[in-house]
């Protein structure tokens, strides 16, 4: 049985982990011109000297919101586990191959991206 205060943070994991998912979905499907929004006022900006990158471009936000989306998956994953523990480990599983797989994308897309933008200066 879990304590009141195990059921408590079991939900707030399971809240920020649906948040996430939430969020990685609607950036993705670019819902209501959320993504083309924050490309605009985010990612395509300077960072001081620094250029934009990777997440500048289309295919680089996409990789950018499937690792939001494989965090809260992992989120889901693990809060799951304390009801259903087969369910909470497929998750678990999904959720690090996923954001493993997005991860190496997106290191390649910006090591690409720092060629490409050094190589016009």
């Amino acid at each position: 049985m879990l304590g009141g205060g195990k059921i408590r943070d079991v939900g707030i994991v399971l809240a920020i982990g649906v948040l996430l998912c939430l969020a990685g979905l609607v950036l993705l499907i670019n819902l209501f011109g959320a993504a083309d929004l924050v490309m605009r006022r985010v990612t395509s900006r300077s960072l001081g000297e620094l250029a934009p990158g990777f997440a500048a471009s289309r295919r680089g936000f996409r990789i950018y919101a499937v690792l939001v989306l494989a965090v809260g998956i992992l989120c889901v994953g693990l809060a799951a586990t304390a009801w259903f523990i087969a369910l909470g480990a497929a998750l678990l599983v999904l959720g690090a191959l996923t954001f493993g797989i997005a991860s190496v994308i997106a290191i390649a897309g910006e090591v690409e991206t720092y060629r490409t933008l050094k190589r016009r200066s």
